[in-house]
């Protein structure tokens, strides 16, 4: 079965890239194997009219828009490769089916890989996020942490004091600000503590303590952490070109530097974004693999006059 276009990845980039084919009367399989990175997190934010919904919940209402057009078909598994043949792709399957399509949309999205901190995962997507404009409101005011031991934690900090003056960065032992940096943070009320930690304290996610190396214990109620970003998927058989942060490099419509395959949202920022734009660049991904269909279309009928 040929199809037009292959959406590989069920977030909100994929969903609103299937939403927008189906709408052009493109023959669509979206492929989700539902392992979302926001397995953890109970609620999602800043999408106008889903404020606060829980990601699961987005996804349900999503496939039951998508129901509506006919031509748009989800599969509920993971795709394991993914080969070009002339003009075409050939999508398999980890049951081992293959696919047939014209275009190709890599909307997999990323995974985060947190420090080795104790108890960490206990804490994260409950009182502890990546994402400062996702979660921030949910913390203000309270007396927060930013635990990063990388480059990030200086605009980190920065960010974070927009919702509470009470901000403390835990570098975990590195020494990763300069001494310029330092100064401007706590001219600005935000303290350094650049011991190790030993543990997070705390019951059913909620942060209440971090623990030192020096045995002292400094009383948070939550914060932000950093993490390094990943490919969720890697398809290397495709050989498209990464960018510094890991994300896949494309141009403003979402187009790859291989011809037909596309990309948008996390996968290619690679860092946290929220629901509302990687559906807006799920949007433009659709569009621009409806444009080059139209042109293609045109093109063979014009050297068939």
């Amino acid at each position: 079965m040929m199809v037009d276009c292959a959406v590989i990845g069920g977030g909100p980039a994929g969903l609103n890239a299937a939403l927008v084919l189906g709408r052009s009367r493109r023959q669509t399989i979206l492929f989700d194997d539902n392992k979302p990175r926001n397995a953890v997190t109970s609620e999602s934010h800043g999408f106008i009219t889903r404020d606060g919904i829980h990601p699961q919940e987005f996804k349900r209402i999503a496939q039951a828009e998508l129901s509506k057009y006919p031509d748009v078909t989800i599969e509920k598994q993971r795709v394991y490769r993914i080969n070009k043949e002339n003009e075409f792709f050939q999508v398999e399957t980890e049951k081992g089916e293959v696919f047939t399509a014209k275009k190709v949309i890599l909307a997999t999205g990323f995974k985060e890989v947190l420090p080795e901190i104790p108890r960490v995962k206990e804490f994260y997507g409950k009182s502890l996020f990546s994402c400062p404009f996702c979660d921030g409101w949910e913390l203000r005011d309270r007396p927060l942490a930013v635990i990063a031991d990388d480059k990030k934690a200086f605009h980190m900090a920065k960010v974070v004091s927009n919702w509470t003056d009470d901000v403390i960065i835990f570098t975990n032992g590195s020494n990763v600000l300069f001494q310029e940096e330092q100064e401007l943070l706590k001219s600005k009320g935000i303290r350094i503590n650049d011991k190790k930690i030993v543990t997070l304290i705390g019951e059913e996610g909620m942060l209440e303590k971090i623990q030192l190396e020096d045995e002292t214990e400094v009383n948070r109620e939550g914060g932000f952490i950093t993490a390094e970003w990943i490919q969720a998927a890697s398809f290397d058989s495709l050989e498209y070109t990464l960018n510094e942060q890991g994300g896949i490099e494309t141009d403003n419509w979402k187009r790859t530097n291989i011809e037909g395959v596309y990309a948008c949202g996390d996968t290619r920022i690679a860092g946290p974004t929220q629901l509302i734009l990687a559906a807006g660049e799920g949007s433009m991904a659709a569009i621009a693999v409806n444009a080059d269909l139209i042109e293609e279309k045109f093109n063979d009928e014009k050297q068939h006059n």
